[in-house]
């Protein structure tokens, strides 16, 4: 997620050579060419380099730079979260090389990751799909169970990922972290006193629980965790696809789409009905626009917790608490 935030990498750091910490990443025989700004983050500094190996071909490599120990989870948890996307389905995601910390800085750290030249327009939604159906059923927790072996982080902000028997417990816990964040850069609403316990208590429970009694279980799939649209592409050399910026876990699929409510997304119901080729909606089939809208909140939430200064996110989020409360008690 590339947002606006003051918490990062201080621009006045830029460096025009390679710290030797980054440099000892790159192929044993190459030689820097150059390095050049790349892209737009609002947490980080990101650089191309580009690199000439000894047989005389050219190669090119991404590198996302943050600082203080906040900066350094953050790039631990986006090469976990990459390189457990990239183990599953190499074609899926940019080959993530490292992370580590400038020797040079040590309150730098560093995330290393191959170049891809990207185009910017919105995926095909059958391929796009296709592949990001096959990342959520080829995917196997390695505990059986919902959750990540770290906590990985939205922006600037952990998640809850610490290992749960059932997705309503994962979630909780994590909407549960995402409120109390909120809560912490904006203060208490008095609102929150008749839709928190109204969500905990009686929403969750009523949507989530049905997934995994009676007889009905769900798998844990690895999610990317924030599948907004500028966090996709297509590769121009392959036409392939891609994601990146990753803040995974192992969760319901459809979590995933929880990003795709809001109107400002561009993952329209083309790219759903895409998905839902290769896996059905899970049953109860008739709680899934609600699932969804709840998944919806959870994101909000973080997202509201991400930007205060933004005034109509904390608005956005009591409406959907609103909207669920109506609906669901």
């Amino acid at each position: 997620m590339d947002r606006n935030s003051s918490d990062g990498i201080n621009p006045d750091r830029r460096d025009t050579k390679i710290d030797p910490a980054v440099l000892a990443k790159l192929p044993e025989d190459a030689t820097v060419l150059s390095t050049e700004d790349h892209g737009t983050s609002f947490w980080a500094i990101t650089k191309r380099i580009n690199i000439r190996l000894n047989d005389g071909s050219q190669a090119s490599f991404f590198m996302k730079a943050l600082s203080g120990d906040t900066g350094k989870k953050m790039v631990e948890s986006e090469y976990e979260s990459m390189k457990a996307i990239y183990e599953i389905l190499p074609t899926f995601a940019p080959k993530p090389i490292a992370h580590g910390t400038y020797q040079t800085a040590k309150d730098t750290h560093f995330f290393l990751c191959e170049f891809c030249e990207m185009l910017g327009d919105m995926p095909n939604p059958h391929k796009f799909s296709m592949r990001l159906a096959e990342l959520h059923q080829k995917s196997e927790s390695p505990t059986r169970k919902f959750g990540f072996h770290m906590p990985t982080y939205s922006g600037n902000l952990p998640q809850w990922t610490e290992w749960e028997d059932s997705w309503e417990a994962l979630f909780a816990k994590n909407l549960r972290m995402a409120l109390d964040l909120e809560i912490k850069v904006r203060g208490y609403d008095p609102e929150f006193d008749v839709f928190v316990p109204a969500i905990f208590d009686r929403v969750i429970p009523r949507l989530l629980r049905p997934l995994e009694s009676d007889g009905r279980s769900i798998k844990p799939s690895l999610v990317h965790g924030d599948l907004w649209y500028a966090n996709s592409g297509i590769d121009v050399n392959t036409d392939n696809p891609l994601i990146f910026d990753a803040c995974c876990f192992y969760a319901h699929n459809e979590y995933e789409f929880g990003q795709w409510r809001p109107t400002c997304n561009k993952f329209g119901v083309e790219y759903l009905e895409a998905y839902h080729n290769y896996v059905k909606i899970s049953a109860p089939e008739e709680d899934y626009d609600g699932r969804l809208d709840l998944y919806k909140l959870r994101l909000n939430t973080h997202v509201s917790a991400l930007f205060p200064q933004n005034l109509t996110l904390r608005e956005q989020m009591l409406g959907d608490m609103k909207d669920l409360v109506q609906r669901y008690t």
